[in-house]
């Protein structure tokens, strides 16, 4: 069920990088780290955010070294990880160790400020759920951070049955988002719903409906600029559904597309080479 998430944490977790992310440190760390997220966001060229990133990873684990209860450090630990993980590294083990890594820091985090949903989230959902329901809007940017490094995790690990079984509980706090924010990263909670709900197909419990409309609320939020929300509306939905004309429309837009929009260059940039693997592919697939 888990073998198509892989190019869902590029949207999501990479545009959480933006600055911000680390407003509770000192001021002189502050610019730095801002300035390299924007540096990263705003590269056009993957493979040398590939070859760099690993820097970025050792200098973050100093910073939560330094300071490791401090919940913005460990937001940034988390989210970096997740991202490179999910995004750049294809040896499953060392995947695997960086998904981890990026996980135990959300948890880190969520503990520090929301030490309710710290003892909840290991429990059952009949008793997550209710909890999770008390969260308020303030709340959203640490719920984004746990949930995209959970299904970071849960995505490398698509093997452990165990593992699996909590995808509801991710969906949850993703639907949350939504109901508190829609707007936060761009819509990416419903692109990680929309990627949810189009797993499977609707004889085997899939949602595509649902899944349409939160790929296209994602883009309206967006205001089209995110043009990985489009790749991943015709991957999971428009090829469920075998409807080509979409699929084709949907990438041939994205390619035609600046990928130069502040803070979404390095995404654009992904999503305009997936697009053409995906049209590539396309008589074969239709």
């Amino acid at each position: 069920m888990l073998r198509h998430l892989r190019a869902l944490f590029i949207p999501i977790v990479m545009s959480s990088l933006l600055p911000g992310c680390s407003s509770l440190m000192n001021s002189a760390t502050t610019r730095m780290a801002d300035n390299l997220s924007s540096a990263i966001l705003n590269q056009n060229d993957p493979e040398t955010v590939r070859a760099g990133a690993p820097a970025y990873l050792l200098l973050i684990d100093s910073l939560i070294a330094e300071a490791p209860d401090e919940p913005a450090n460990l937001a940034t630990g988390a989210k970096l990880y997740s991202a490179y993980a999910s995004t750049f590294v294809s040896d499953p083990p060392r995947a695997r160790r960086l998904a981890r890594k990026g996980f135990e820091y959300a948890k880190r985090a969520l503990c520090l400020q929301q030490a309710t949903l710290c003892h909840a989230y290991t429990q059952s959902f009949a008793d997550f759920e209710p909890l999770l329901k008390q969260t308020t809007t303030d709340d959203v940017p640490l719920l984004y951070v746990f949930a995209s490094a959970w299904a970071s995790w849960l995505q490398v690990n698509k093997s452990d049955w165990g593992a699996i079984a909590d995808l509801p509980k991710v969906t949850a706090i993703l639907q949350r988002i939504v109901s508190l924010d829609e707007t936060y990263e761009h819509g990416g909670a419903h692109l990680y719903l929309g990627v949810f709900a189009s797993l499977r197909p609707p004889s085997l419990g899939g949602q595509p409906e649902q899944a349409r409309r939160h790929f296209e609320r994602a883009i309206a939020l967006s205001h089209g600029q995110n043009l990985m929300a489009k790749v991943l509306y015709a991957r999971y939905y428009a090829r469920l559904l075998y409807r080509r004309k979409l699929h084709d429309r949907l990438l041939h837009e994205v390619l035609a597309a600046d990928p130069h929009v502040p803070g979404l260059t390095l995404l654009n940039t992904l999503a305009q080479q997936q697009a053409r693997v995906l049209l590539d592919s396309a008589n074969d697939y239709f």
